[in-house]
């Protein structure tokens, strides 16, 4: 583990090339991973251009640590992601620091770990209902069925009685084509996105209006009903701080919204990305399906189990970190700051990038291995401390970062219990980088590993 600079010692660079008024944007739009990577040489703190935009992106784990606990100082927020704040409101992953203090008590119960383990049930029925249909030997695109299995979770999770199966088939429509749409708008300068051709955008905005309708009926029905339902609306309905105050309907949409885009895509990329690297490694693949026999014994795991599989959360891990699906994050600072010695002026924009950090070679030994066991307790000590940064960190950690580890363990123990997957012959699987970082349709071909319909109940 290399030694952190000193304050005076770390490094401040600028990008090469760049073009006028648009500065690095095409380069960026075009290979953002290969990109942002290219500027290692440059220094702990790289400055480049999208469009006008001064952008700063930290790169050196030490400085990512102090910008992330310095909420204050480097705050969401920006020309780059006021864009994305246009579409998804001021819900917590997207508010200023202010709002995200004073919501951030309100709808974190309903992430608590206790509500978590209530939730476990939803996730195996729908792990379950996903691979239902699978058949031996024939093709499935696994990226769409983990996120039909995302989507089914979250929705359930989120609203247990809103609109029934048709609800997750509007969110299913309607969240990849708007997320799609969100990343465009941040990342391109606006005269590129007005070149849109007129269908691209129609859909965009049907898609984007049809789930702000959802949400708005879905809190409407149940403020009507005055029910508690047992899920994450009702809890962020009822929840009230010390002083008696709730969340407004709005702030529980923008909520709402937020957790919706970062939990459906996420993990399914994550899960997609785990098949693909288990299918390229048998050895791994046959440990983690030796640890689920022997755990569960061909019935679906409870929330109790989930300790008992080590390994297999291992192997979630190590694909988080070589494939975060949230791969690039950015800041703002409101005022003057200083960052590593460095100065950076009020309205300067922040970047840092978990795929970076987590592919460096001087953060990570062999960084491009896949390689659970980096992940036992005697080699975690050796890590940088937080060079694993797939959920963020300081006050602004994604709330959903458990949420997501127990869905990502329970769906890999639910399916690898079952099946044995294979790419499907003639894939060539390529990184899709867009709001999250995924592997594209990667067709596979199941193996029945055991016999019957389904997993036995929990004993």
């Amino acid at each position: 583990m290399p030694p952190t600079p000193t304050r005076s010692e770390f490094r401040l660079g600028t990008a090469p090339g760049g073009l006028p008024q648009i500065g690095h944007a095409m380069e960026f739009q075009k290979r953002p991973l290969e990109f942002i990577t290219s500027l290692a040489p440059c220094g702990d703190l790289v400055e480049f251009r999208l469009g006008e935009t001064p952008v700063y992106l930290v790169r050196h784990t030490e400085l990512i640590q102090d910008m992330l606990r310095d909420t204050r100082t480097f705050d969401k927020g920006g020309p780059i992601f006021e864009k994305s704040r246009a579409f998804f409101g001021n819900g917590l992953a997207s508010s200023e620091d202010a709002i995200h203090r004073r919501q951030r008590p309100l709808v974190q119960p309903s992430m608590h770990v206790r509500r978590i383990a209530e939730y476990v049930e939803v996730m195996r029925e729908e792990a379950v209902k996903v691979t239902e249909s699978w058949t031996e030997g024939r093709s499935i695109g696994i990226t769409a069925a983990m996120q039909a299995l995302t989507t089914g979770v979250t929705a359930r999770t989120m609203f247990s009685t809103g609109g029934g199966p048709d609800a997750v088939a509007e969110v299913h429509h309607c969240l990849p084509i708007i997320l799609r749409g969100v990343y465009l708008r941040m990342t391109a300068p606006e005269e590129m996105v007005e070149q849109l051709p007129a269908a691209e955008r129609a859909e965009f905005d049907d898609a984007l209006a049809r789930l702000h309708g959802l949400v708005d009926k879905i809190i409407e029905d149940y403020r009507r009903s005055g029910v508690d339902h047992g899920d994450a609306l009702s809890m962020m309905l009822s929840a009230r701080n010390e002083d008696g105050e709730g969340l407004t309907d709005q702030e529980i949409h923008d909520n709402v919204l937020n957790l919706f885009s970062g939990g459906v895509e996420t993990t399914a990329s994550s899960l997609a990305w785990t098949f693909h690297l288990l299918a390229e490694h048998p050895e791994i693949e046959r440990r983690m399906h030796d640890e689920l026999d022997g755990v569960l014994d061909g019935r679906a795991p409870a929330n109790d189990d989930l300790n008992r599989l080590p390994f297999t959360r291992r192997v979630f891990t190590e694909a988080l970190r070589l494939y975060p699906p949230v791969w690039l994050v950015s800041r703002t600072a409101p005022t003057d700051a200083e960052l590593g010695g460095h100065p950076v002026p009020a309205g300067s924009t922040l970047m840092y990038s978990p795929y970076v950090v987590h592919r460096d070679p001087e953060v990570f030994a062999d960084p491009d291995t896949f390689d659970p066991d980096r992940w036992l307790p005697e080699r975690m000590r050796t890590h940088p401390r937080g060079a694993m940064i797939p959920f963020g960190a300081g006050r602004r950690k994604c709330l959903a970062d458990n949420f997501a580890m127990t869905e990502g363990v329970l769906a890999l123990a639910i399916i690898g219990s079952r099946w044995r997957l294979r790419h499907a012959p003639g894939t060539t699987v390529t990184t899709h980088v867009a709001a999250t970082l995924g592997p594209g349709p990667l067709p596979m071909t199941p193996e029945a590993r055991r016999t019957g319909a389904g997993l036995a109940a929990p004993r």
